[in-house]
């Protein structure tokens, strides 16, 4: 009897902790699993704004699926295509010939991808922030507008330098803004010529509010405290335009921005419009309460790309957050190896538990469990809740080795830039 196939579309949170519990769970010879995903690794997103402010090392915020997945076949590559009707998925690795996958059983979970608006300049200027080569290249772009500024006499060039803004005052948008806002500012003391009054952070947002998910209060609170340290809060403005890197705003304000983040939403990955998977009309994959896709008993889905019903708020849909995502794994997992050995499976039920966001060194918001936390406390909550839900012992003694690190030495300021073109300065040479 062929040994059945488990294929699992996505190396995200649910892709990677379902594939880890399958691992764990499986008995020798039961089944076989490939993990397919564009990257060999999963990014602890939570994190990025701290790698992208210099307190944790890039590669530390990363875990490498081929070490702690070694019992998992890992395919580098694309998945174009996932048909149910005859159980294949079509699969383009990063190089050599396309490849069809067959499995028994499925787990969908590409994640989602930044939900672009038709703005002019958008696509040309912007950049995201849901991937660590995002964190480290906006990073190393902020200290190198501090450098152009520190050596340029030209007052336009410096002042679109030092302006940067940012589009979403959800999380994303927030903490990422606030991250590098305090890494600049620390880092001028090295720049002569510049102070913190030079340079000029602007968050826009469509809605009334910021941080909606720690409530009311807590965002207006959290506004009052980014607007003390100069970052100018648009609310209910939309961007109309960044052509030419002409920031153009629909209170009808227009002034030039080298630095351009867009963090406003996500949507499904496309791929899961791509095959036979059912739908709903938000582009997500229809899932019942045990997180299998509709009208099957092989395929399962979970995380952004999936419609997962609330049980603690009927109706309603959880929310697309690391905080469902990784119990939404252990769940699918689960129910993947009951159908696997012919015995009952559970409805996915967890009661949101909080969020907590960090807007730089020591300092924080948090709401958990309807508790408000602000300052120091909510700050070091962030840190202590992420490093325990961090995957393995080896990323979490690094992470707190440099957080251990930061406390004495102050943040490296050097822009590596050029890390993007390395090629660039041997070309020079061959040219001269």
């Amino acid at each position: 009897m062929a040994v059945p196939r488990i294929l699992i579309v996505g190396g995200g949170y649910v892709g990677m902790y379902t594939a880890l519990r399958l691992q764990r769970r499986l008995r020798r010879g039961e089944a076989l699993v490939t993990v397919a995903d564009l990257d060999s690794y999963m990014t602890y997103q939570p994190f990025l704004p701290e790698a992208a402010a210099g307190n944790i090392e890039a590669r530390h915020v990363v875990v490498p699926l081929r070490r702690v997945l070694n019992r998992c076949q890992i395919l580098s590559g694309r998945v174009t295509q996932v048909r149910l009707a005859d159980r294949k998925a079509e699969f383009t690795p990063h190089e050599g010939p396309d490849l069809t996958i067959d499995y028994d059983y499925l787990v969908v979970a590409p994640g989602s991808i930044s939900r672009l608006l038709p703005v002019p300049g958008l696509a040309e200027h912007g950049i995201g922030f849901k991937t660590i080569e995002e964190a480290i290249a906006l990073r190393n772009h902020v200290l190198g507008r501090l450098d152009i500024a520190a050596s340029t006499p030209d007052p336009e060039v410096r002042r679109k330098a030092l302006t940067f803004v940012f589009v979403g005052g959800g999380y994303a948008g927030v903490e990422a803004l606030a991250e590098l806002e305090d890494m600049a500012a620390g880092a001028l003391k090295y720049f002569s010529g510049l102070s913190r009054e030079d340079m000029r952070w602007v968050l826009v947002e469509a809605t009334d509010r910021i941080l909606p998910e720690v409530g009311p209060e807590m965002g207006k609170w959290t506004a009052l405290q980014l607007r003390e340290r100069g970052i100018e809060i648009r609310m209910g403005t939309l961007l109309k335009s960044a052509e030419g890197c002409r920031i153009v705003l629909s209170d009808g304000e227009e002034f030039d921005a080298d630095t351009l983040v867009w963090t406003a939403g996500v949507k499904p990955n496309p791929l899961v419009g791509a095959g036979d998977l059912p739908l709903d009309k938000k582009g997500r994959i229809r899932v019942d309460p045990c997180l299998r896709v509709h009208g099957t008993d092989f395929a399962f889905a979970a995380g952004d790309s999936a419609a997962v019903p609330d049980l603690t708020r009927p109706g309603e849909f959880c929310p697309p957050n690391a905080q469902h995502a990784v119990r939404q794994a252990k769940t699918l997992a689960d129910n993947l190896l009951a159908t696997l050995r012919g015995e009952a499976q559970r409805p996915y039920r967890h009661k949101y538990a909080g969020s907590v966001a960090s807007l730089g060194l020591y300092k924080g918001v948090a709401q958990i469990y309807g508790r408000e936390l602000r300052g120091f406390p909510a700050w070091l909550m962030h840190r202590t809740y992420h490093l325990t839900r961090m995957p393995t012992f080896n990323k979490k003694t690094r992470i707190l080795m440099d957080w251990t690190l930061g406390l004495f030495f102050p943040r490296e300021i050097v822009s590596l830039g050029a890390i993007e073109e390395p090629r660039k300065e041997f070309t020079l040479s061959a040219r001269s």
